[in-house]
């Protein structure tokens, strides 16, 4: 079940920071983090699939961790963009959630596949 949550919610927050690329190209004219933030988010998901067809339990939490730490580098580029007034502080509220929410998905689906 919560496997599910993490493709389906990796997968709906990548889609929006696309938007949110597209969003920063085209009317901000914002290029370097911009590709950073799409880079570090689409990673998130890619890892969760990847996981899914693990070789192992260690490469299973592997590539969780490593989805976590694209996660943790995501949350920076947000704020960075907001801090660089690339996007308003209302637009980072709105966005933050989700990946704070994807951190704590990750963090305990990690500690979960440890203990086991």
């Amino acid at each position: 079940m919560s496997g599910s949550i993490l493709k389906t919610k990796s997968y709906d927050f990548a889609l929006r920071v696309v938007k949110l690329y597209k969003y920063l190209c085209g009317q901000k004219k914002e290029f370097v983090l911009s590709k950073q933030v799409l880079r570090s988010t689409t990673a998130i998901g890619a890892l969760v699939k990847e996981a899914e067809f693990a070789q192992s339990r260690a490469d299973f939490i592997s590539k969780l961790s490593i989805a976590l730490k694209e996660a943790n580098e995501t949350e920076y580029w947000l704020s960075l963009l907001k801090d660089s007034d690339y996007i308003t502080d209302e637009m980072h509220q709105s966005i933050n959630p989700d990946i704070k929410a994807l951190i704590g998905i990750l963090v305990s689906s990690v500690k979960t596949a440890k203990s086991k």
